[in-house]
């Protein structure tokens, strides 16, 4: 029977199951949202037959939620990029993500950490070696911040989330989550620490999916030095298979902290993070054995 004979006309799930068609075609654009884009390295990832790949990734392109841009002419080879169509499924994968990791492999609870013998926290510190995607997030500021065009040691501290006091609070439960509080006191501390990254030519970013605007507000509150970045599409969530738990309606980033080289690579890695204030101490000490052995 064709597919489009199983699809509901008037009912979204159907709709899109039509397009993505099977589990494969989720697998190819969680691949393309992390940053592997060409056919080649696409099925070495995979593991899936050049043919099945060649199908998926066509019909995405003729669904419009991949581009194709031309890198060879002779012979013609092509990147495959999410467009905004595209980018609109990065919330659905996460959402996947966090329902596997809690209801398929963990018990259902709610936490905003993990184990560290987990397979999520096995899955964060493989990233280490890894490079950033190209993506784009806007400051509290208003500002776009190109994580892939930085050109200094940087710190991308990720967070559930900070509020001002006279921003709404916190959502309901907060202090019940486990790992959920804290954000406040590790944000304070990178505060207190920060001439010691900028002597060591380091740059300091707070990364979470809440609003700009939300984000504003805690900066002013807590009268921060550095930029807090919002991830609240997912892109950068998405493209690492960053860990998220669901809270008050809205997919949040669980404590972690990356620390990026001037290549973009990520060389360090701390998730679970037990201790936000000693965590900054503790991405100070990696940064000076890091930066020794790259010197």
């Amino acid at each position: 029977m064709d597919r489009a004979a199983l699809t509901d006309a008037d009912c979204g799930i159907s709709q899109a199951l039509g397009v993505m068609g099977d589990g494969w075609t989720f697998l190819i654009v969680r691949d393309i949202a992390g940053g592997t884009t060409r056919f080649d390295a696409l099925q070495r990832a995979l593991g899936v037959s050049r043919r099945a790949l060649t199908e998926r990734l066509g019909r995405l392109v003729e669904h419009g939620v991949l581009r194709r841009r031309e890198y060879s002419a002779h012979p013609p080879r092509y990147d495959y990029l999410l467009t905004p169509k595209g980018e609109g499924l990065l919330p659905v994968l996460v959402a996947l993500q966090d329902w596997g990791t809690r209801h398929v492999m963990g018990t259902g609870t709610l936490t905003a950490t993990a184990d560290s013998a987990s397979a999520e926290a096995r899955r964060v510190r493989a990233l280490t070696g890894r490079r950033l995607p190209g993506v784009t997030l806007t400051a509290h500021d208003g500002t776009l911040v190109d994580l892939g065009a930085q050109v200094s040691w940087t710190v991308l501290y990720c967070f559930p989330g900070a509020f001002a006091p006279d921003a709404h609070g916190y959502p309901p439960g907060w202090g019940d989550i486990p790992g959920a509080p804290g954000c406040t006191l590790e944000s304070l501390t990178y505060a207190a620490r920060h001439p010691a990254f900028l002597a060591r030519g380091a740059a300091v970013h707070g990364v979470s999916t809440q609003r700009p605007d939300q984000l504003a507000a805690f900066v002013a509150h807590a009268r921060l030095p550095f930029p807090l970045l919002s991830d609240q599409d997912s892109a950068l969530a998405a493209g690492l298979l960053l860990p998220t738990f669901r809270a008050a309606g809205v997919d949040r980033l669980k404590r972690l902290t990356l620390l990026v080289d001037p290549t973009g690579t990520i060389r360090e890695v701390q998730f679970p993070i037990t201790d936000p204030a000693a965590s900054v101490d503790d991405v100070l000490a990696a940064l000076d054995r890091l930066a020794t052995l790259t010197a």
